[in-house]
């Protein structure tokens, strides 16, 4: 059941929108449909030849060379481009046709060559779909014409195609073998390159190389760790035989050296006998005796020959006395083993020296192996490259050569020219057929359009659905029948409907208005309402004129006041003067005895008066105030025609010394967002809003049944009766 009543709803909202915009999409409809009706009505007889072309991806020979990808493939420059199209331009070309009208002698209705500009459009080119075929049709009254103009085309187009390959595989070939001799000297400079980079660099094999150097750097390490070893040994005995034998090793070295002297020996020991002769003479004799004095000249001529000897064995160094030569045989011995430690102590220093130098060696190199293996892979790089390239050119040019000697061509005929004889009829109705579906779609299209461009409101329904608030009245809006021009009368909708046409359902709408906010509040009567909208043209002004002369025909004394100060229309319904009124009131220029118009019996108009430069302000004084509650005493109700919420807080302002605010909403006006916005500005300043007026209600856009009796009432009854305008 529910489903059954969303289907409902759907269709007539369907059917709303399709009355709404019948009429523009009829006018689509109806000119798509013209437009191919005359193209159809423009067909005429005769017979048309087709005739069908293959265009190969990769012409037969080109395949069979390996040149498949450069001689006949097509191939289009832009990505969004079609070779099959580019081939159809080609066989649409002025050339191709000219030579074909010249060979068949074509002329026209004159006589005259025809031109290749009209005699293309009047030939056919197709692809078809998700093939490499192109089918070509041409329409004459003449059936051998027909096939003549289709085979000759399509014979002088291969032609052209086998011709364009030759010539493009000719000139592949000059260009290939001037790239080839380029790329042959390039390929010797590439290897002389790379020859003397390892000459240069000593070069074998880096691979090997950076392997031995690891090896190597292993052994040296261990060497150097065994020198260190050693050296350290070799410091320590020399040390200990310097505090030995009380002396530094060099001076070690001197002795050593002077003990292996022959000729400091000799004197040496010559020195020594005297100084043992001289001993024992001096037991026997005095200093002072010949003999003793005779020794001891001998002594110092033979100490001065001995340290003559000594300088010239150990030069300008540190002198050695003699008693330093007269040492024992361990301290000799201790002497030698010195100088022996610190020729090996030495010797480990300089190894100790290599083996550093040996090593940093090799890691420099290892360092550098890797900048030479990129240039080295860079210099066989590029002979590569060069050696790659020479022999890719040196083998595409056997195969343009061989190419150039063959009927190169990727365009062949696959099916010759045939007559058939055109169903005029059928293109006909094809095309009638293609326009009224175009038609029906284009229609649809601008209704769719239309509907998204126009965000207003359109059924009742939706205005409920949005505001939420509680519905006292429904204002319809008579059909165009009631309101059309006839011959003798003018007939139309008066604004105080209520007054002039109460038999209207109009009138009888507001009656059940004012019978709504009667009974709205059982505690407390209504005493004041402020009647507003959210935006202009909602049709305030006519509702709260119209409800408050159906108040007064009631018997109830009615003020209506007009506090739209930015654009008043009392004074213009009831055909009053606004010289002065409640802006005068505010402000004490004008009474209020003075300044209120009676218009009907009960009924009081306060109209709008002298438009202040700050309407608010006004509205929003404790005088304002004073006057409501003033009004509230002397009539029984009092209707506040006040601005639309758009255009400033003035209807929330009066809103709040009223007993509360009838808003007005009007569909086909006011939007979604309009809608909304007054909304949120109604509950954000916590007004009390006594329920929603629907007017203009149209009634063909509502499908309920008192809709539809209101339109039949309206337009059954009313429509005899003459309304004339106030």
């Amino acid at each position: 059941m529910e489903a059954r009543e969303t289907l409902d709803v759907d269709f007539q909202k369907l059917w709303c929108v399709l009355k709404r915009r019948w009429l523009p999409a009829i006018g689509i409809f109806s000119c798509v449909v013209v437009i191919f009706a005359v193209l159809a009505s423009l067909q005429k007889g005769g017979y048309e030849a087709e005739g069908k072309i293959l265009v190969k991806k990769v012409n037969q020979t080109s395949a069979l060379t390996g040149l498949g990808e450069q001689v006949g493939h097509l191939e289009g420059l832009d990505i969004k481009s079609s070779p099959i199209s580019t081939e159809i331009e080609v066989l649409r070309s002025i050339p191709l046709l000219e030579k074909t009208i010249t060979t068949l002698n074509l002329k026209d209705k004159k006589g005259v060559p025809i031109k290749a500009e009209v005699f293309s459009k009047k030939i056919i080119f197709k692809a078809i779909p998700s093939t490499d075929v192109i089918q070509l049709s041409y329409s004459s009254k003449n059936s051998h014409e027909a096939v003549a103009v289709i085979d000759t085309l399509m014979k002088f187009y291969v032609e052209n195609n086998v011709l364009t390959n030759r010539i493009a595989a000719t000139a592949a070939s000059e260009f290939i073998a001037n790239e080839l001799s380029k790329f042959q000297v390039k390929v010797h400079r590439s290897d002389a390159a790379l020859r003397a980079f390892k000459e240069k660099n000593k070069l074998v094999s880096l691979e090997e190389e950076s392997k031995s150097l690891v090896t190597n750097i292993q052994e040296v390490e261990i060497r150097l760790t065994e020198t260190k070893a050693a050296l350290a040994e070799a410091n320590a005995r020399s040390i200990n035989l310097q505090k030995k034998v009380g002396m530094n090793s060099q001076k070690a070295t001197d002795i050593d050296s002077l003990n292996r002297s022959t000729g400091v020996q000799k004197v040496l020991e010559e020195y020594q006998q005297l100084e043992s002769l001289l001993a024992v003479e001096q037991t026997r004799f005095s200093d002072i005796h010949p003999a003793i004095e005779n020794l001891k000249r001998k002594r110092d001529a033979l100490k001065n020959v001995l340290q003559q000897r000594i300088a010239e064995v150990i030069g300008n160094r540190e002198p050695v006395t003699i008693e330093n030569l007269q040492t024992g045989q361990i301290t000799q011995q201790m002497t030698a083993n010195l100088v022996q430690s610190e020729v090996e102590r030495l010797a480990l220093s300089s190894r100790l020296e290599e083996l550093s130098q040996t090593r940093n060696a090799y890691k420099q190199r290892i360092k550098n192996l890797p900048q030479l293996e990129q240039q080295q892979r860079e210099l066989e790089r590029q002979a590569l490259v060069s050696q790659s390239t020479y022999e890719t050119l040196l083998k595409k040019l056997q195969e343009v050569r061989i190419a150039e000697n063959q009927n190169v061509g990727n365009a062949r005929i696959i099916e010759t020219a045939f007559v058939s004889k055109k169903s005029v009829t059928v293109q006909k109705i094809v095309l009638i057929f293609l326009g009224s579906f175009l038609g029906i779609f284009l229609a649809t299209a601008t209704i769719v359009i239309l509907e998204i461009r126009d965000t207003s409101i359109k059924r009742l329904k939706e205005v409920k659905e949005l505001f939420g608030y509680t519905l006292l009245g429904i204002i319809p809006s008579l059909s165009k029948k009631a309101i059309s021009r006839r011959k003798d009368m003018e007939w139309m909708v008066p604004e105080l409907s209520v007054r002039d046409a109460p038999r209207l359902p109009i009138a009888q709408a507001y009656q059940i208005l004012q019978a709504n906010l009667k009974f709205i509040s059982s505690d407390k009567a209504l005493r004041a309402i402020a009647v507003t909208s959210s935006v202009p043209k909602e049709g305030k002004s006519t509702v709260s004129a119209n409800l408050a002369a159906v108040m007064a025909q009631l018997g109830r004394r009615v003020l209506l006041v007009d506090a739209d100060m930015h654009h008043s229309l009392q004074h213009h319904i009831w055909n009053l003067t606004n010289t002065a009124g409640l802006s005068d009131v505010i402000v004490g220029q004008a009474e209020f005895n003075t300044t209120v118009k009676q218009v009907m019996p009960n009924l009081d108009i306060l109209t709008a008066g002298a438009i202040p430069p700050n309407p608010l302000a006004l509205l929003d004084s404790k005088r304002m105030a004073n006057l409501i509650e003033h009004f509230s005493t002397i009539y029984d109700f009092v209707i506040i025609d006040t601005p639309p919420l758009v255009l400033g807080a003035d209807a929330l302002t009066l809103s709040k010394i009223t007993d509360g605010v009838l808003l007005i909403a009007r569909p086909g006006i006011i939007t979604f967002t309009n809608a909304n916005a007054a909304k949120e500005s109604l509950e954000r300043s916590g007004q009390n809003v006594l329920g929603l007026v629907v007017n203009g209600v149209i009634v063909e856009n509502e499908p309920d049944s008192y809709f539809y009796y209101a339109k039949e009432y309206s337009e059954q009854k009313y429509s005899r009766q003459k309304v004339i305008k106030p």
